[in-house]
């Protein structure tokens, strides 16, 4: 037997470990004023360190990782371990340097302000 051939049978599949673990669309509900989009989106478990939003190219990406919570005797009190994943297409009228987050007990609330040409706005009438 050739080393190759050792090599092939110790890793049949591949060379490194892949972790897969579920993933799920969390609920959002979105709202619209007339100077902004608000997106609440319901995250329990995840930490403010677990929580990526991107807005990239008119896509706004949320991902966050919950870990599992255990008793301390490796049985699951309130949830288990998966990801959230949600993504958005967003319009150009939204205001990218102006966009901001806070996440409040598994809660995120992110703020999207609409740009000045997006707002609406009165228009004058003048009579004749």
């Amino acid at each position: 037997m050739n080393e190759e051939t050792t090599m092939q049978k110790r890793f049949p599949e591949t060379p490194e470990g892949i972790e897969q673990r579920p993933a799920v669309a969390p609920p959002v509900d979105i709202y619209e004023n007339a100077d902004e989009l608000l997106v609440i989106a319901d995250l329990p478990g995840v930490a403010k360190d677990d929580l990526k939003v991107q807005l990239e190219k008119n896509q706004l990406r949320i991902e966050g990782r919950r870990t599992d919570v255990s008793d301390g005797e490796g049985l699951s009190v309130e949830y288990r371990a998966f990801d959230f994943r949600r993504t958005f297409a967003v319009s150009h009228g939204i205001d990218a340097d102006r966009i901001h987050a806070e996440l409040n007990q598994g809660v995120l609330h992110l703020h999207l302000p609409k740009a000045a040409a997006a707002k609406p706005r009165q228009i004058a009438v003048k009579s004749g």
